[in-house]
């Protein structure tokens, strides 16, 4: 069972794909979780927070010049719900100082153990190099991509015959339960 925040505690999470991070958060934080926001209109993750009755706020990138206006306009309507900690679950854009230095924290998930293996395709890179362990690290966002300071991080090893579905498919818990724990963490003043 999670742990419970704090009186007072509101966190918003960007996602751009199915949502089974965002999902793990539901059912941790269903009070806490003030807002899904997002870059893809069909994205699953903004079907999950509609069921739970989190607002969503789809913003299309389709529409902005650059990726400082698109960065501001998703970091007015994330704002808007006053939130004080942003969470990555899926979000596949990189975030321009314009969104980071909004918010006093954000918070992103990754499927290895950074500093290794940064960006996409993680376990697919993991399996070409044929290492024997790779992991999940939640961290705080930075401008340089996976590169913020480490919050929690487990190692998951790489098995025989491994394919990247069968990877993925141990890395997801692991990633849902450490995100749940990170967010404890922040709002526990932890980290």
């Amino acid at each position: 069972m999670p742990e419970r925040l704090p009186e007072g505690s509101r966190f918003a999470v960007l996602a751009s794909g199915s949502g089974t991070n965002l999902q793990a958060l539901l059912e941790a934080y269903p009070e806490e979780l003030a807002v899904v926001a997002g870059d893809k209109k069909g994205a699953f993750a903004f079907e999950r927070a509609r069921r739970a009755g989190v607002p969503v706020e789809h913003v299309d990138p389709a529409g902005f010049i650059s990726r400082e206006d698109y960065d501001r306009e998703l970091a007015e309507r994330v704002a808007a719900h006053g939130v004080s900690l942003v969470v990555g679950a899926g979000y596949m854009r990189v975030l321009s100082p314009v969104f980071l230095e909004r918010f006093p924290a954000i918070l992103n998930v990754h499927p290895s153990l950074l500093p290794e293996f940064r960006g996409l395709n993680a376990a697919q890179r993991v399996l070409e190099a044929g290492v024997k362990e790779t992991g999940v690290t939640v961290h705080f966002m930075v401008e340089k991509v996976d590169a913020g300071p480490l919050v929690r991080q487990e190692r998951v090893p790489v098995l025989p015959g491994d394919t990247e579905e069968t990877l993925l498919a141990r890395l997801h818990p692991v990633e849902h339960r450490l995100l749940v724990e990170a967010v404890a963490d922040y709002f526990r003043g932890r980290v």
